[in-house]
């Protein structure tokens, strides 16, 4: 009788694992560390070898008739557009009787609006003396359009006006005319149109009244436009200080090195796919993690340490060695050093006792018939973020083919924060964990508790 068993489905594994990108990115500080320092010495380098050109600055109250408390900054928007004509450059050029191009030139200026009524102008030249005359003739050359145009919009305006009042004389006669050739008592008809008349004319009136005092308005208003519109700041040269622009200029490379060597960095680790994790790499070639080792001894500590480590791995593989009735060899993959000096300190424990261990590699170009002569089990020795995930597939898919199993890995330089689990929780009759288990269950010795149950494989269906 054979029964299936329906599993609940696994959630959907993310696009991206944030904790192994992390730990990539980590892993590749040399990167953005090396991005980082370059683009602090190439600010720097910026700042000593480029220089900013001599600069003068100079501000320019401009007062507008249009004046408004809410304004939002659009008359000295405005304004800041009129400096950047050619009207004004070239007028500023001509007094400063320069043969320069205006339109090259108004690349050495720039305006900026500081408030609704206070503009900046900013000026570079070959020398501070040059950049200072450039600043007060532009400065100049802007008043004097500023004010020539307010006076003409302020002229015109009151001409417009001045035109609507003499209409309306010549209407107002044309009433008065009518008013004297009519007699009431000659025409009794004539008072009710009379009446009408003078309303009309005392309309006229007022209105020309009105326009008069429109008309002066405009007139009077342009004096405080031509006397609030002056020069505020005197035109005058900028200093640079070096230090200051190095500082400036470094710490701007700094953060756009850092930035960049970390997006590097995590597009390199996205685009690469190679795992860090001891749990991805022990997903990846379906066997656990039995040790670790750091790639490099480093401080008196870290080798104390590292002895240590070395000293636990070689005592489980003399002993799955000796326990072992075929031979068992070991497969680096990107650090072949390392697993050398393993291999070394296993034959030193092991002497003359046990099956030959032999040493290979798993890196491409493997000659994978040639494996099972080295040992028909295996221990594989792998650096961590050296192998891609699908070449780490390809190593567990050719080591399956082969009939050789994978006792364990041993890592070689693992993240120092990684707290994710290495071990596989099935495939006991391959993992170092499961070998006395196993024995205990052939000799019948081994009792299951009460709540445990037996898990099927994936591939197999309980009967």
């Amino acid at each position: 009788m054979t029964t299936s068993t329906t599993s609940e489905p696994s959630a959907a594994a993310p696009l991206i694992d944030l904790q192994a990108l992390v730990v990539a990115v980590r892993r590749r500080r040399r990167l953005w560390c090396a991005l980082t320092l370059l683009g602090l010495l190439a600010g720097a380098a910026v700042a000593v070898l480029l220089p900013p050109p001599p600069t003068a600055v100079t501000k320019v109250l401009v007062a507008h008739k249009e004046d408004q408390p809410n304004d939002t900054g659009t008359l000295i928007r405005t304004d800041v557009e009129v400096l950047g004509t050619s009207r004004i450059a070239g007028k500023a050029l001509r007094s400063l009787k320069s043969p320069e191009k205006p339109e090259d030139f108004m690349k050495d200026y720039r305006g900026t609006g500081l408030t609704n009524n206070l503009l900046q102008i900013d000026v570079t030249g070959d020398s501070d003396a040059e950049a200072v005359a450039r600043a007060e003739a532009l400065a100049d050359a802007f008043i004097a359009d500023h004010v020539r145009r307010m006076r003409e919009t302020a002229k015109a305006e009151a001409e417009a006006l001045l035109d609507q009042r003499d209409r309306m004389r010549d209407e107002l006669a044309r009433v008065n005319k009518a008013i004297g050739v009519r007699s009431p008592e000659s025409d009794p008809k004539a008072s009710a149109s009379n009446e009408s008349l003078f309303a009309r004319r005392a309309e006229l009136n007022s209105r020309i009244a009105d326009f008069d005092q429109r008309a002066a308005d405009a007139g009077t208003g342009t004096p405080k436009v031509v006397a609030g519109t002056q020069i505020v700041d005197a035109p005058r040269a900028v200093r640079h200080s070096l230090p200051r622009a190095v500082a400036t200029d470094g710490a701007i490379g700094l953060v756009l090195g850092l930035v960049v060597g970390l997006a590097l960095a995590a597009v390199g680790a996205v685009v690469a796919d190679r795992p860090v994790l001891r749990r991805d790499i022990a997903a990846h070639l379906g066997a656990s993690v039995i040790a670790e080792l750091p790639r490099r001894s480093g401080g008196r500590w870290q080798r104390r340490r590292t002895r240590a480590a070395r000293e636990r791995l070689t005592t489980t593989l003399v002993r799955t060695v000796r326990g072992s009735a075929e031979p068992v060899s070991l497969l680096e993959l990107g650090c072949a050093r390392s697993t050398s000096a393993i291999a070394t300190d296993l034959t030193g424990a092991l002497g003359a006792e046990g099956p030959v261990v032999g040493v290979g590699s798993v890196a491409p170009g493997t000659a994978w018939t040639d494996l099972p002569y080295l040992g028909t089990r295996t221990v594989l020795v792998v650096r961590a973020g050296h192998g891609s995930a699908a070449w780490l597939h390809t190593v567990a898919r050719q080591l399956a083919d082969q009939r050789i199993p994978v006792i364990g890995v041993v890592l070689i330089d693992p993240d120092p924060r990684d707290r994710t689990d290495g071990t596989l929780w099935d495939g006991l009759h391959i993992a170092l964990r499961g070998q006395s288990e196993l024995l205990a269950r052939q000799n019948g010795t081994v009792r299951r508790p009460k709540h445990a149950a037996r898990v099927p494989d994936n591939d197999q269906e309980a009967r």
